[in-house]
């Protein structure tokens, strides 16, 4: 799964990058810009966003600022301020993630294209549900991980 993760991430951000590179070569040195260049990148790139917020939350590597780390001093503490971090992603999480829901139900009723190329943008607007569906899952995992050590003494 990380093979996976890690090849699909590469892959959509070598794709970001090689078409700005061809938008800036073919716009500022050949001065004939590619039209629906920019429109076609919107896909990837918003993919790229998501799952990297997925692949972020699955690795547990968010940056925070767990400003009360400086006063806890022991395991058990940290352990109990993650809980509470966790709880609170989760609560936050699922509320975002039924509005995202009702977005998704929205975009396809609607079904929008893109101005330039007429691509439908569900498959765009389907990564915002996507991305919160996993990270909630992945949140969840983690809470129960620190759950679990909390119940049994472990150090975290």
């Amino acid at each position: 799964m990380n093979k996976f993760v890690s090849l699909l991430l590469t892959g959509l951000i070598c794709l970001v990058a090689g078409g700005q590179f061809v938008q800036v070569i073919t716009r500022y040195v050949l001065e004939v810009p590619v039209m629906g260049l920019e429109e076609s990148l919107l896909y990837p790139t918003l993919w790229l966003y998501v799952l990297g917020a997925v692949n972020a939350s699955r690795e547990n590597t968010h940056i925070r600022a767990n400003v009360l780390e400086i006063v806890l001093k022991t395991p058990r503490q940290f352990c109990i301020l993650a809980i509470a971090g966790e709880v609170i992603s989760l609560v936050v999480g699922c509320w975002l993630t039924y509005w995202a829901w009702d977005f998704t139900k929205y975009s396809w009723r609607v079904w929008k294209e893109s101005p330039t190329l007429y691509i439908p943008t569900f498959y765009v607007d389907v990564a915002l549900l996507t991305g919160l569906v996993l990270m909630m899952i992945y949140t969840a995992v983690h809470l129960w991980g620190h759950v679990r050590s909390l119940s049994v003494g472990e150090e975290h």
